[in-house]
C-alpha cells in the first residue's frame, strides 16, 4: 500500500505546500555544497589575512627576544608569562574566525534561504521512547538500508576523486620534491608551500564541482519528496478556494437575501414595467435621491412574478412595455441609474403613471 500511494505522486508540489515545507523546516539542503564553500571561503580568507597574520607573527617573535630575559622568568606565574602570547594568538585567530562564521552563515543562507521552523526547536518526547530509539539505532547500524548504502557510496567516491585530485598535484610536482635535497631552507619552504598550495586548490575545486552535484541531487530527492496525489492537489484547492457546495450554499443565500432586499423595496416603486409575464423592473424616481430614475428591483419569471403580486398589493402601477423591460433588466444594476438612452421612454411611462393618479 505504501508503494501505491508513493506511485500516486505524481503532481508537482504547490506553492502552499512548499510554504508548509517550510515552516516545518523541511528543505533542500546539501552539506557537501556548504562545506565546499566554506573551505574555499576559508582559503580565501587565509589569503587574505596571510600578511596580516605573518605581520603579527613577525611582532611577537621580535618582541618574545627582545624582551628574553631567563632570570626574570617567574615559573610560578605561568597564566602572567604566557598572556602576551595568547594575546597576539588572540589578534592572528579571532579576526579569522570570526569572519569564517559569517561566510558559514552566508553559505547556509544562501543554500536554503530564510527559515524559521518552531517545530523543529521543539523538544519531543516521543523522540525518547524506547522504540523511537531503537529504530532509530537500527537505521544508523544496518548498512544495508537503501539510503545508509547511497550516502556510503558517495562518502567513498568523494574521498577517492578528493584524495586523487590531491595527489595529481603532488605528483606533477614530483620533480620538484625530489630537487629538495641540498636546497637552503628557504627555497626548499618556498616549494614545498607552493606544492601544499597546489594541491589545497586542486582538492578545494573537486569538492565545489562534487559539492554542487550533491546539490543538484538533493534537489531532485526534496521534489520528490514534497510530490502531491491527484487527491492532495483538489484538497488543497477546497481549502484554498472553498469547497465548491459550501460556495453554491453562500451564493444561494447571497441570492434569497438580494432577493428579499428588491422584493421589500417594491412597495416604494414608482411603477413596474413589464414584458409582461417573464420581465418585471421596478422604478423609483426621487429627486432628491437621484438625478434620474432608478431600478430598485427587477427578475424574471418566478421572481417578476412575485414583484408583479407585490405591486399589486401596494397598489404600484404595472406597465406593460416588452423592450423597455428587457433593456433595463439586461442594462442597469439593482440600485442603478437608468442610462440616457432610455430617459425618454421611461420618462413617458412616468409620465402616463402621474397622469394616471390624477385622473383617479
Amino acid at each position: 500500500m505504501a508503494n501505491d500511494s508513493a506511485a500516486e505522486k505524481t503532481e508537482e508540489a504547490t506553492y502552499r505546500r512548499r510554504q508548509k515545507e517550510r515552516e516545518r523546516g523541511n528543505v533542500s539542503k546539501s552539506k557537501d555544497f556548504e562545506s565546499a564553500l566554506v573551505m574555499a571561503g576559508a582559503i580565501g580568507l587565509l589569503a587574505i589575512l596571510a600578511k596580516y597574520m605573518l605581520t603579527t607573527i613577525q611582532s611577537m617573535m621580535r618582541d618574545t627576544f627582545s624582551n628574553l630575559n631567563p632570570a626574570g622568568i617567574d615559573v610560578s606565574n605561568i597564566s602572567g608569562l604566557m598572556d602576551p602570547y595568547f594575546r597576539y594568538l588572540g589578534v592572528i585567530v579571532v579576526p579569522f574566525f570570526v569572519l569564517l562564521v559569517i561566510l558559514s552563515i552566508v553559505v547556509v543562507r544562501m543554500d536554503v534561504g530564510h527559515v524559521f521552523a518552531l517545530e523543529k526547536a521543539k523538544f519531543n518526547l516521543e523522540n525518547l521512547a524506547p522504540r523511537r530509539l531503537l529504530e532509530n539505532a537500527k537505521r544508523m547500524i544496518n548498512p544495508f538500508q537503501p539510503r545508509s548504502m547511497v550516502e556510503f557510496a558517495k562518502s567513498i567516491l568523494k574521498i577517492v576523486i578528493v584524495a586523487a585530485c590531491g595527489f595529481s598535484a603532488v605528483n606533477s610536482r614530483k620533480g620538484d620534491l625530489l630537487g629538495l635535497v641540498g636546497l637552503e631552507l628557504p627555497i626548499a619552504l618556498n616549494i614545498v608551500g607552493s606544492i601544499l598550495m597546489q594541491m589545497i586548490i586542486n582538492m578545494c575545486i573537486a569538492m565545489l564541482i562534487l559539492g554542487y552535484l550533491d546539490k543538484k541531487y538533493q534537489n531532485y530527492e526534496y521534489e520528490k519528496s514534497i510530490k502531491m496525489t491527484k487527491q492532495e492537489v483538489k484538497d488543497e484547492y477546497k481549502d484554498t478556494e472553498g469547497d465548491p457546495k459550501i460556495k453554491a450554499r453562500i451564493r444561494a443565500i447571497q441570492n434569497q437575501m438580494a432577493r428579499q432586499r428588491m422584493t421589500a423595496a417594491v412597495p416604494n416603486a414608482d411603477v413596474v414595467v413589464t414584458n409582461p409575464t417573464h420581465y418585471a423592473v421596478a422604478i423609483q424616481y426621487d429627486k432628491t435621491k437621484a438625478p434620474a430614475p432608478i431600478v430598485i428591483a427587477k427578475g424574471v419569471d418566478y421572481l417578476a412574478f412575485e414583484i408583479r403580486e407585490i405591486a399589486k398589493q401596494n397598489n404600484v402601477p404595472i406597465v406593460e412595455n416588452r423592450p423597455v423591460a428587457r433593456a433595463l433588466y439586461n442594462n442597469v444594476p439593482v440600485d442603478g441609474i437608468i442610462p440616457s438612452d432610455l430617459y425618454v421612454a421611461v420618462a413617458e411611462i412616468l409620465a402616463y403613471v402621474y397622469n394616471s393618479k390624477r385622473e383617479t
